[in-house]
């Protein structure tokens, strides 16, 4: 096994940032915004990311750098055992996570497969639809397309910190980018793509409803992979002493770049075809494929665009099986019940394979198994990590930083520049104030809209 520790610091960065990067920048944030207002929800997003998710970025930077241990451990160094339930919390949500989002990374690589055969050529909106129906609704398929894309996510978590994580991020993300300007180019260039960017990037307050407020935090905190204690970890991996605020400010950068270009990328494509922004979930498998369908080489540019969707996703999934792996690998050495890592791993893997699979066949021949108002077991996942584990995990820590950690370290962590020493107060302030009130009232109002 590798080291645990990063190399470098713009490999922890790549990391960290890939971690935040997936189907919440990739899959969700498109489809919210073109149900939530367009450039308005653009700008709520934005302005949450900056003075919310952060600052609490920051927070859970602290907690791992200046303890050197994983979620499950952290808390404890700090001498507040009874805080571990954070981590606790980091690593089952984590867990649960993966298990659904593999099943649409599944998709994502079962539609690269489609789009290098042709098979997606030639197809009418209606016909897409259908393709997609069947992708999800088929067992074999659906329970497949979990499985790969699990296993590409093990053979890197097994390689170990440096040469499997950093590494792959290393070359992962710079090919997302460059991705990503290629389709951006070619999307603007189509007749009719100004309309699409006006849509994404000009605010009409109007179109703006208390829904879409609470969406835009809800974005801003899962599209950085807070309250999942996943870069709590990475952060215990850094062995060198560096500013935290710099790190933090480089991967929020990065995530609204990618959230950019993917607004830039997908509504001028589809207000250029006369497609409906506000398609949902399935605006990526349906409508995306019949935009490209009617560009020339739209084909070449599916298949990128499913490609780098797969990256994404394999650099948000390797982070949530790293917290789970690093978690109870640190926990059972502590209590001197030897495993090794690369045995933890696999059990890992194979459990949150077991676990998915009932959201792999949620579209299909569990379709009709439900929960409370029609949810299938796919969405009772979903509401679970999102709706509970998430902005719980996100609301303690923030607590827990504001109020338990002995302000000398956070001093110590942030007080590294002089910028840092000039804006330690104002990062105080959101972190004991403005983020737990504002998360509380967020997780209390989507409770009862619900």
């Amino acid at each position: 096994m590798a080291q645990n520790s990063f190399a470098s610091k713009i490999g922890f960065i790549l990391a960290a940032a890939g971690s935040a990067i997936g189907l919440g920048a990739i899959w969700k944030f498109p489809y919210v915004t073109g149900t939530s207002g367009g450039g308005a929800f653009l700008l709520m997003f934005l302005a949450f990311t900056l003075l919310l998710g952060l600052p609490l970025l920051i927070g859970e930077f602290i907690v791992g750098r200046s303890t050197q241990r994983t979620a499950l451990l952290a808390f404890k160094k700090l001498g507040h055992g009874r805080w571990s339930l954070i981590g606790y919390l980091g690593v089952i949500a984590c867990f649960l996570l993966l298990s659904f989002y593999s099943v649409i990374g599944g998709w994502v690589l079962i539609y690269v497969g489609l789009g290098l055969s042709g098979t997606l050529s030639g197809r009418s909106p209606d016909e897409f639809g259908a393709v997609f129906g069947d992708v999800v609704s088929s067992p074999g398929i659906a329970v497949f397309g979990q499985f790969l894309f699990l296993f590409i996510t093990l053979l890197i978590v097994l390689k170990g910190v440096e040469a499997g994580i950093e590494r792959m991020s290393k070359i992962l993300m710079p090919l997302l980018f460059v991705s990503f300007i290629v389709l951006v180019i070619r999307s603007l260039t189509l007749d009719g793509a100004m309309e699409g960017v006006r849509f994404f990037l000009q605010p009409d307050f109007s179109a703006l409803t208390g829904d879409s407020v609470l969406f835009a935090l809800g974005q801003a905190f899962f599209s950085l992979s807070l309250g999942v204690a996943a870069m709590l970890t990475y952060a215990s991996y850094i062995q060198t002493k560096g500013t935290l605020n710099r790190s933090a400010n480089m991967i929020v950068l990065l995530n609204i770049m990618v959230s950019l270009l993917a607004g830039l990328a997908i509504f001028p494509a589809v207000f250029a075809s006369g497609l409906d922004p506000a398609e949902g979930p399935a605006l990526l498998f349906v409508v995306l494929p019949a935009v490209f369908n009617q560009v020339p080489l739209g084909g070449f540019f599916m298949v990128l665009f499913f490609l780098l969707f797969t990256f994404a996703s394999i650099t948000s999934s390797i982070a949530m099986l790293e917290v789970v792996v690093a978690g109870v690998t640190d926990r059972l050495n502590e209590k001197k019940e030897i495993i090794s890592k690369r045995n933890v791993t696999l059990l890992a893997a194979a459990s949150v394979f077991a676990v998915g699979i009932p959201s792999a066949l949620s579209f299909g021949v569990m379709s009709e198994l439900q929960f409370f108002d029609g949810m299938t077991f796919f969405d009772v996942m979903d509401y679970v990590v999102s709706y509970i584990l998430m902005p719980t995990g996100a609301l303690l820590t923030s607590i827990f930083v504001g109020y338990i950690v002995d302000q000398r370290i956070l001093q110590e962590e942030i007080q590294t520049s002089d910028t840092g020493k000039k804006l330690y107060p104002v990062w105080r302030f959101l972190i004991r104030y403005v983020i737990p009130v504002t998360v509380a009232i967020v997780m209390v109002s989507t409770w009862f809209n619900m």
